[in-house]
């Protein structure tokens, strides 16, 4: 992987190396480059050459899950998709969109990821998912050029308060899914622009160690450049932006009968090549 990109004490890090150590940016550039993560996602081409020349200092500090701020802080937009994994259309008794369904997640509900997730009410799902962050935005972006734009990946969760979500008709989607600390996204965002399966990437939840979800996301109905592309087609994408790109099959709301989290439960979020996410519910 190129670059992974992490914040720590609210500074932009690299993540190098097999022990996973913790590099500043802004000193590491001596001060070519911004401490702030999301001044980074600008600038995503000149992090890239950084971090393929970054000499680890022999001082760096090991990434340690909780004391891992969220990765992308302040995203000017964040979407998110729905009904984008094939099974979990059939699971929930949905037809397959002719074009993706989109909604927002507010940045309120931004959580890091090693963070607690509050838990309100009886039906508060989980929803693991591909989290693709913008590097280069623009509008009009073609499918064939959409890796070119996005900076790297995240694992996230949509956590969803279903009885909020579907409290009216139309549903109240992003009003769900905006919970205080419902977006927990992480470890880092990791460069997978010339991962060999960026395609074909495992997703996964476990809950208390018991496996959820697993799938690759080779079971998109949309992928992440149709995606991309298909978004900007009508807003304008700029850097830090971020897409929550659906959830697989196995969400609690589709078992029979339902499985809602409950205050002590932990949530271990896994996307291959990037890492895993570990959340308590409180």
């Amino acid at each position: 992987m190129t670059v992974r990109l992490a914040s720590f004490r609210g500074r932009a890090h690299l993540v190098v190396g097999q022990d996973d150590l913790l590099v500043d940016i802004e000193q590491v550039s001596h001060g070519l480059l911004p401490n702030d993560p999301m001044a980074c996602f600008t600038r995503w081409d000149e992090v890239r050459s950084l971090a393929r020349s970054v000499v680890v200092p022999g001082n760096a500090p090991k990434a340690i899950l909780d004391t891992l701020d969220c990765p992308v802080p302040q995203p000017r937009q964040m979407f998110a998709i729905g009904v984008n994994y094939r099974k979990h259309a059939e699971e929930m008794g949905s037809t397959l969109p002719n074009n993706p369904l989109t909604f927002a997640k507010f940045q309120s509900s931004l959580n890091a990821p090693g963070g607690d997730i509050p838990i309100v009410g009886d039906t508060c799902d989980y929803e693991s998912e591909v989290v693709a962050v913008i590097s280069v935005g623009g509008r009009e972006i073609a499918e064939s050029e959409a890796w070119d734009h996005i900076a790297g990946l995240c694992a996230g969760q949509d956590i969803s308060d279903r009885q909020l979500q579907l409290s009216g008709t139309p549903p109240q989607f992003s009003l769900g899914k905006s919970r205080r600390g419902f977006a927990p996204i992480g470890p880092w965002v990791g460069d997978v622009r010339d991962h060999p399966k960026r395609s074909d990437l495992m997703i996964g939840c476990a809950i208390n160690g018991e496996v959820r979800q697993s799938t690759s996301t080779n079971d998109m109905i949309f992928d992440i450049p149709q995606l991309v592309s298909y978004l900007s087609t009508i807003c304008e994408l700029y850097p830090g932006d971020i897409i929550f790109t659906g959830t697989p099959s196995g969400v609690g709301h589709g078992r029979k009968p339902p499985v809602y989290l409950h205050p002590g439960d932990v949530i271990e979020t896994t996307l291959e090549g990037v890492g895993t996410l570990r959340n308590r519910c409180i």
